[in-house]
């Protein structure tokens, strides 16, 4: 049995990101969608192919996944607003370490480039959330629309995991379970971002990323993306192994969410379910120079929750010890 120590398996994944900083290559390919529509009673045949592309490609979009494009528009509007406030008003929610809540600006530093992407984020990790939310005068509707997004995606990460869940012998409601948003211990993420403008920008600055090429270390991502602010790139887990990595535009369309496989799944699925390589690309010259804003829901289970896959590959662990492990290699600190 291959059971290597928490920090080993920890250090292990930052060095593989460490490699694959260089430009690469780019392919087409094609990306699979999985039409969530009338779930429970499709679930069957919903589970199948989001484990093939699971296990295939890797990543994967949802359509007809039930979170309302009007709640997805609202919630794009307050996040540009918030980003637009004064940087002396965002300072006072600051991002403290280890916490996963709160501002940051150009704060994480990619193992894959050894350079802060650039742009400032938001995030929103419900029991860390005092004293960090900007008041109704600063930002009207802010809270309570967050909150309502922030649940919508929880919702539809809890589906996609029961899918997961059942295919890897587990009850249908363990993943759900181990995310449980009514405990004190819940640690997944609403991240708010926005990459800064390029319009201004000097030809040297175009050599780096909006955000460089590494891993989730969540179970699963969701993340939305405005259409015709580009710049994602994926690489499916299983071709990232080599030096030459071949990254595959992923263009964001409305109503389509786009995920992927994170670190914690792929361990406490003993690396049935892979992660996957992404980065934002910095726009082409003919491209849209403005800036971009994504919003991306972690799905990233409870502190207590310990980390052991159906076969018990790798020693037990819990969520709460992998998530600070891989917080403290990626932000910053001051």
């Amino acid at each position: 049995m291959n059971t290597p120590s928490a920090t080993g398996y920890g250090l292990a994944e930052l060095d593989k990101e460490t490699r694959i900083g260089g430009t690469g290559i780019e392919v087409q390919r094609d990306i699979p969608q999985i039409d969530m529509s009338d779930f429970f009673n499709r679930r069957a045949e919903i589970a199948d192919a989001l484990w093939d592309a699971a296990t295939g490609i890797g990543f994967f979009q949802l359509t007809n996944h039930a979170i309302p494009q009007t709640l997805i528009d609202e919630a794009f509007d307050l996040s540009e607003a918030f980003f637009d406030l004064p940087a002396d008003v965002k300072a006072q929610y600051p991002l403290a370490p280890g916490t996963n809540a709160g501002w940051e600006f150009k704060e994480q530093v990619r193992p894959s480039t050894g350079t802060a992407d650039n742009k400032e984020s938001y995030q929103i990790t419900l029991p860390r959330m005092s004293k960090l939310w900007p008041t109704g005068e600063e930002l009207a509707g802010f809270k309570a629309t967050m909150l309502e997004f922030e649940r919508a995606n929880w919702a539809l990460g809890m589906k996609v995991l029961s899918c997961f869940a059942d295919k890897l012998g587990f009850q249908t409601d363990f993943f759900t379970q181990a995310h449980d948003p009514l405990r004190a211990q819940y640690q997944s993420t609403l991240r708010l971002i926005h990459y800064l403008g390029m319009e201004d920008a000097k030809p040297e600055d175009f050599k780096f990323w909006r955000a460089g090429a590494h891993t989730d270390f969540d179970c699963l991502t969701l993340l939305h993306q405005r259409p015709g602010q580009g710049g994602l790139q994926l690489c499916p887990g299983k071709d990232s192994n080599g030096r030459a990595i071949a990254w595959t535009d992923v263009p964001p369309l409305p109503g389509v969410i786009t995920c992927n496989i994170g670190d914690m799944l792929m361990r406490w699925s003993d690396d049935k379910l892979l992660s996957n390589l992404h980065r934002v690309r910095m726009p082409k010259p003919e491209e849209y120079l403005g800036p971009r804003y994504s919003m991306a829901f972690f799905c990233q289970a409870n502190t207590d929750a310990v980390l052991e896959g159906p076969e018990r590959k790798y020693d037990p662990m819990t969520a709460h010890d992998y998530i600070q492990m891989r917080l403290g290699a990626n932000f910053s600190k001051k």
